[in-house]
């Protein structure tokens, strides 16, 4: 065993040697340092505002949805490391990943059939994109080869997946005139509840129509553009989507990376339009945080197109495709989600989210509210600089919360199993570090 080091060493070399995601070396933010995890809670090695434990509202980036050290999860994660902990997909295979594809056949909608496995959600997007562009080049229609998105859009930081990224606000802008250049619709309007409008309806399908000739898929997130901004938007789109793609000769992908299994009260998104894409992206809560992992499913037809072109075969095969400790813990964490009322809890957090972020709606500075399944979001009128987002994220800290407010959102994706008061808790949370962030 290493020799322990203190916090403070640790945090030293930290800063030396560790670059964190979305941030310059060395960062400028002092990260908390977690000894260790349980339940709903993060434990720290040293006091933060002098407060020890957290509840965490972040699900460690959307994934841990069960919370942390679940018996189920760790005995599945044990079976599996006595048997083997990897092997090669090429040529060979194993029960965990064919009893996940299965169960991934079987929850997701009726025209997925098959199941590529991947490393993380962004390679499952940029595998998503390769097998559109290769299914049109099999079937003889090789200038299909762009994209079609709305802005707002966020589907990962790889090649691919930022040129459909949002072109203007989107983290990636600096990448313009490198990136393959897609065609952008405008953001669909807001509200899960509102009725389409028809205009914009029309519009997306004359888009389409346009550029059906050059375009090989329309890629969207649905329900929820996630990290563009937690905005929610009618089913109804998705419905006008598949349509026109119908029409038109265009594939549709789903990007439920985020929204995939029950975050938004349904188990897929998709659900909320009784919709099928043609290709399915899911990962983040399919291990509930324990391993990466992540998947793109897709129709027989796509399958086929591919598989009897010119290069019969998907190129592509990552090292750790199907590892057998990340898919039998996916398994298990499917199985663990379907074993209750995964929808009531939903629902329970839905409605304490839309109860205790009520109080922030008349505070300064608030532009607006909103809530879905088990997602909060306070949407502030400025975006944050750095010295507002560090005063929300003490106040936060000091109410025993971790939240991680971004550009001019403090929002909550919490695990399922948040106890009312932790709950309650979260949303406090949320009102105080939207306060702090206009004081």
């Amino acid at each position: 065993m290493p020799e322990p080091m203190s916090p403070a060493r640790l945090l030293e070399l930290d800063r030396q040697h560790v670059w964190h995601p979305y941030g310059p070396m060395p960062g400028r933010q002092r990260p908390l340092l977690v000894e260790s995890a349980a339940g709903v809670r993060l434990r720290l090695a040293e006091p933060a505002e002098g407060v020890s434990e957290l509840v965490d509202g972040m699900s460690s980036w959307w994934s841990a949805i069960h919370g942390y050290n679940h018996p189920v999860l760790n005995e599945a994660a044990h079976a599996q490391l006595g048997r083997m902990s990897h092997v090669m997909f090429g040529g060979l295979t194993h029960e965990p990943a064919i009893r996940l594809a299965t169960k991934l056949v079987e929850i997701t909608p009726e025209p997925l059939q098959h199941v590529f496995l991947a490393d993380s959600g962004s390679v499952s997007v940029e595998v998503a994109i390769k097998m559109c562009l290769q299914y049109w080049r099999s079937v003889g229609k090789p200038a299909k080869q762009r994209l079609l998105t709305w802005r707002g859009g966020y589907h990962g930081d790889t090649w691919q997946p930022m040129s459909v990224c949002d072109p203007d606000g989107g983290m990636h802008s600096m990448w313009q005139g490198v990136l393959q250049q897609q065609v952008f619709a405008e953001q669909p309007p807001a509200g899960f509840d509102a009725e389409p409008d028809p205009a914009y309806v029309r519009e997306l399908g004359e888009l389409i129509a346009r550029h059906a000739h050059e375009l090989a898929a329309v890629i969207v997130e649905p329900v929820v553009q996630n990290a563009g901004g937690m905005r929610f938007h009618s089913p109804g789109y998705l419905r006008a989507l598949r349509r026109a793609c119908d029409e038109h000769g265009v594939l549709l992908v789903f990007d439920e990376i985020a929204t995939g299994f029950g975050r938004t009260g349904a188990l897929f998104a998709a659900e909320h339009a009784d919709v099928a894409p043609d290709v399915l992206c899911v990962g983040k809560a399919i291990t509930s945080g324990y391993l990466t992992l992540a998947a793109a499913l897709c129709t027989s037809e796509v399958a086929r197109g591919i598989s009897e072109g010119e290069l019969p075969v998907l190129a592509h095969g990552p090292t750790f495709m199907g590892n057998p400790l990340a898919t039998a813990v996916a398994c298990a964490n499917i199985d663990l989600l379907l074993s209750y009322d995964w929808q009531g809890e939903v629902k329970r957090i839905e409605a304490g989210l839309r109860d205790g972020l009520s109080a922030a709606a008349p505070l300064p500075g608030v532009a607006s509210v909103r809530v879905l399944g088990a997602i909060g979001a306070i949407q502030l009128e400025r975006p944050l600089d750095e010295a507002r987002m560090a005063a929300a994220s003490r106040a936060a800290i000091r109410n025993g919360v971790w939240l991680r407010p971004f550009r001019d959102l403090i929002y909550t994706m919490p695990p399922y199993i948040t106890g009312d008061d932790d709950l309650a808790r979260i949303t406090s949370a949320m009102v105080a570090a939207a306060r702090a962030s206009e004081s």
